[in-house]
């Protein structure tokens, strides 16, 4: 029989190499190697036997179905990211940054899901359950009958949760402090990570209990640990928020019941965590809208329309290299609208230092934002206003044309509910509005830089009369 050999795997990627190396050549971190005993091999040619097993039914795929059932935790904004509810007998992974406000979320729908008379149970890894109360009693949740345990051996969580009734939720926070004595590695490691979750997982499965395992965050704001956790749960969800606004927002990454890129929105308070319903009218119940480089995105965030504020500041700078800075965007998106408006509408941004800001705290990522972004970078350079009763969107490409993008509808018919009277997009968005809405149509961004640009000049003759 082969000996079990030892690999040594990267803890920030999961890659194996064959011998220890100071930096991991499929990630290019440093110091992240760790030797880790591996099963022993088959040797080439030797066949397979199966002790132990049993055979498993088989079926067709004209079989009934049915609608998996839900259980909802109460938080309207949660339930919508999670489709309706959680699913039993399914695992989610929740990630975010330290002191993000996890913790919060998750303890206020364990007591919200205990006081509707089903059984929670809170595994910490990380606090000790005096921690855990002094959280609950600041949020007024000191009442729920949560179930708390601080421990982090797989085995003894196993053979507790197996006592009793099966609970309908289980929360581990978090799966890095876990380990489980099957494996013989340190806990946090890749080996161990995997092992842990594989079998809480596992026990999701075959219990029919809801399993949330809280992630770790890297400094890039990916979830900590191997990609192959990520492909074995139901749903992965990031909460995400600047330290600096009291808005948080929790987006689904992957949903195996529901929408993926769906959104719920809420705000920090001293009693935890608020739904808000209209997060619409929040992000723009502030916005300053007599400057110029002010423009206002419809957007679509799953099945949810948000309009959003994007703000601009273009000015000249002294330096050999420009500065670009942008946050709540995508930098290279950023740098090929400068491209094509340098390059198609004759701006010369190479001189000026761009600074690019999402209102609010929120990150965009769909690309129906350019047209938006182009107005409000034009309105700076030019100085000129643009219109208060206005929304931009549309995508636009490397030769300088606006393409169309989904959900013009819905962008528009949230607009209008919100009090915007024209919607600037590209011109095949007409026959999908509701005609509440003036629609002024763009086939390529000359038209947008020319009748901003003109209304930096009359805005110019105003000011010298």
């Amino acid at each position: 029989m082969a000996r079990a050999r030892s690999v040594f795997v990267c803890q920030s990627c999961g890659g194996t190499h064959n011998r220890w190396n100071g930096k991991c050549e499929a990630c290019g971190a440093w110091n992240t190697i760790v030797e880790e005993a591996s099963a022993a091999p088959v040797a080439k040619g030797a066949t397979v036997s199966v002790r132990g097993g049993r055979a498993v039914a088989l079926e067709g795929l004209n079989g009934p179905t049915g609608e998996a059932p839900r259980l909802k935790c109460g938080i309207g904004e949660f339930d919508r990211v999670t489709g309706g509810g959680f699913v039993r007998g399914s695992a989610i992974l929740l990630g975010g940054e330290p002191g993000i406000g996890k913790s919060t979320l998750l303890i206020q729908a364990a007591a919200a899901l205990a006081r509707a008379g089903h059984r929670v149970a809170y595994i910490s890894g990380e606090e000790a359950t005096a921690q855990i109360r002094m959280r609950a009693e600041r949020l007024g949740l000191s009442d729920a009958p949560v179930e708390l345990g601080a421990e982090t051996n797989i085995e003894d969580i196993l053979t507790t949760l197996s006592t009793g009734s099966i609970p309908k939720l289980v929360v581990i926070d978090s799966i890095q402090t876990m380990w489980t004595s099957a494996v013989d590695s340190a806990p946090g490691t890749v080996t161990q990570v995997r092992a842990s979750a594989q079998a809480l997982i596992r026990f999701a499965k075959t219990s029919g209990a809801a399993v949330i395992l809280v992630g770790h965050v890297t400094k890039d704001g990916q979830i900590a640990g191997p990609r192959v956790v990520e492909h074995m749960v139901d749903a992965v969800l990031s909460f995400e928020g600047e330290q600096g606004h009291a808005f948080r927002v929790l987006r689904g990454q992957k949903n195996r019941f529901g929408p993926t890129d769906e959104i719920g929105v809420f705000s920090m308070t001293g009693r935890g965590l608020e739904d808000v319903a209209n997060p619409s009218a929040l992000f723009l119940s502030s916005r300053d809208s007599g400057a110029p480089g002010v423009a206002v995105f419809a957007g679509v965030e799953g099945t949810r329309p948000i309009l959003v504020e994007i703000q601009a500041l273009v000015a000249p700078s002294s330096l050999g290299t420009p500065r670009r800075a942008v946050v709540g965007w995508d930098s290279n998106r950023l740098s090929m609208v400068l491209a094509v408006l340098e390059a198609h509408a004759g701006l010369k941004l190479g001189g000026h230092d761009v600074y690019l800001n999402v209102a609010g705290g929120l990150r965009i990522q769909e690309p129906a934002a350019d047209i938006a972004v182009a107005a409000a970078l034009v309105s700076s350079f030019a100085n000129a206003v643009l219109p208060s009763d206005s929304v931009f969107f549309g995508e636009v490409s490397l030769s300088g044309a606006v393409r169309p993008v989904a959900h013009s509808g819905l962008r528009m018919k949230e607009a209008a509910r919100l009090g915007f009277t024209r919607a600037i997009a590209p011109a095949g968005s007409a026959d999908k509005g509701d005609g509440a809405l003036q629609l002024n149509g763009l086939n390529g961004l000359e038209a947008l830089v020319a009748d901003v640009a003109a209304r930096g000049v009359r805005r110019a003759r105003a000011s010298a009369a």
